[in-house]
């Protein structure tokens, strides 16, 4: 398993619990290699196993609810989290992940208390502490500001926890109207956090260049595909065509995700990584090689037998969330294979959100992110990368024209209802009231928007970054000077 040699991994455990076969922690360990081999169904099965071994154990049943978690079982791991809290009610860390999954499935106030109390059993949480400021929209009357303000003022045994701290102060403050310090703490929380990575957007910008060579027309020999986005032939799409909804992180992707997936005919699988895995798993196959130079594999990609390629991705994303019918697809990234999908997935539909490119800008570097998107920690570097990502869409949109439904978040805002219809005419869905009460929809979510979707629309985004035009002048004179307008 250190090795992550999963398929080896399994073939161990399943001999070990032949052995012992009530050992729940070889079940549990049996039931994350079956998570990591996307064996989602199997997995849950597997985890229910460890259950009925140890039903009184809250180390396990936390653990249990952890996978749960991860296979997008959101009800049921809470269930589990619920049990080990009933059993250990002064363990914090069981308290952090039961808010965790409160507030993925909506349960904001739960949330909050869970934090709460966290916070109360082990003062130093500073993930507890952040993860509480996201919740909901801060007030003079109810708001956290002079204890992480406390918190700040000491020293810090860990640079992760003055992050975590600096941004929930950037936050807090912004909901509470105090611009000033609010980009100050986000300036001093995004530095601290760009500090200890190791990373250079020259790289991806040149990725850019390396996809536009390879892939210099669209789908087809003439570089044209399917009818302009509104054409009624949209309306017969495939019964199982994927959904694809891409863009940049924070632009209005998940928002779009809740519309369609308030669809009773479609189902969001959140966002995979099976695009990505099952084009590299591709071209190793074809080189015969398992380390492949990023502008190598990039040249490679355009040589592939497309079909297989479309296949190894529908195998890998339904295994990944278990459904069956339509799905959507919402890892933002994808934007940079929309070449690649088409070729490999024809009846696919393409959701490209935009956004104002400062407002995407501001939205980013606010954003704390677990571990991708590590440009998003410095004005400069975000700039860079958006140029790249402008330029890639450009070439997307002359090379196959028609073949990507352009949804812009702030006219999404302006006019809900006449944004939705399109929306749903281009995926070939007919209207639903539901989707445009797409905050009603119980089902969970786990990105940045967890909270935000919960609320209907608003327009107190749109113009946020021109509350600190001057901070953002090294986002806004690069932009700028390649072009871009603002």
């Amino acid at each position: 398993m250190r090795a992550k040699d999963w398929r080896g991994a399994l073939v161990a455990i399943d001999g070990a619990v032949t052995l012992d076969p009530n050992n729940a922690a070889l079940l549990l360990q049996r039931a994350r290699c079956l998570l990591a081999l996307r064996r989602r169904l199997e997995a849950l099965d597997a985890a229910d196993a460890v259950e009925r071994c140890s039903p009184a154990d809250p180390n396990i049943l936390d653990a249990v609810g952890t996978l749960r978690s991860f296979a997008n079982d959101h009800q049921r791991a809470l269930a589990a989290y619920d049990r080990a809290v009933e059993l250990a009610p002064q363990v914090s860390g069981f308290l952090y992940n039961r808010a965790s999954v409160r507030r993925f499935v909506g349960d904001l106030e739960g949330a909050e208390a869970d934090y709460d109390r966290a916070i109360a059993l082990k003062p130093l949480d500073y993930e507890a502490y952040f993860n509480r400021s996201l919740l909901r929209l801060q007030t003079a009357a109810r708001n956290h500001a002079l204890e992480l303000e406390a918190l700040a003022a000491q020293p810090f045994a860990d640079w992760r926890g003055e992050v975590r701290i600096r941004y929930a102060l950037a936050k807090e403050y912004e909901d509470l109207g105090d611009y000033a310090q609010s980009f100050e703490q986000l300036r001093r929380g995004a530095d601290k956090r760009r500090e200890h990575m190791q990373y250079d957007v020259a790289t991806d910008v040149a990725t850019v260049d390396w996809i536009i060579e390879a892939f210099p027309c669209g789908p087809d020999p003439n570089g044209l595909v399917g009818a302009p986005p509104h054409a009624a032939e949209n309306s017969h799409a495939a019964a199982d065509a994927p959904i694809f909804v891409v863009g940049l992180p924070r632009s209005g992707t998940t928002l779009v995700e809740r519309i369609l997936d308030s669809h009773s005919s479609v189902s969001s699988a959140g966002e995979l990584d099976s695009f990505a895995a099952a084009l590299v798993a591709n071209v190793q196959r074809r080189s015969g090689r398992a380390q492949i130079p990023r502008r190598e594999l990039v040249s490679l990609s355009a040589t592939l037998d497309f079909a297989p390629l479309g296949e190894d991705y529908l195998r890998r994303a339904r295994g990944a969330f278990g459904g069956a019918g339509r799905f959507i697809d919402k890892m933002p990234l994808n934007y940079l294979y929309c070449g690649l999908i088409l070729r490999a997935l024809p009846n696919a539909k393409i959701i490209h959100v935009t956004r104002h490119p400062m407002a995407a800008g501001y939205a980013m570097y606010k954003t704390l992110f677990e571990d991708g998107y590590p440009f998003s920690y410095d004005l400069r570097d975000i700039a860079r990368y958006y140029v790249g990502y402008r330029r890639l869409m450009d070439h997307w949109r002359i090379t196959m024209p028609g073949a990507m439904y352009e949804l812009n978040y702030e006219q999404l805002v302006a006019d809900q209802l006449a944004e939705t219809r399109k929306l749903l005419a281009f995926c070939g869905l007919e209207w639903q009231d539901a989707c445009a009460q797409f905050q009603r929809n119980p089902s969970a979510t786990t990105t940045a928007s967890a909270s935000q979707v919960r609320r209907p629309i608003y327009d107190s985004s749109v113009a946020q970054w021109r509350h600190y035009a001057a901070q953002l002048a090294p986002l806004t004179d690069v932009l700028k000077a390649a072009g871009i307008g603002l």
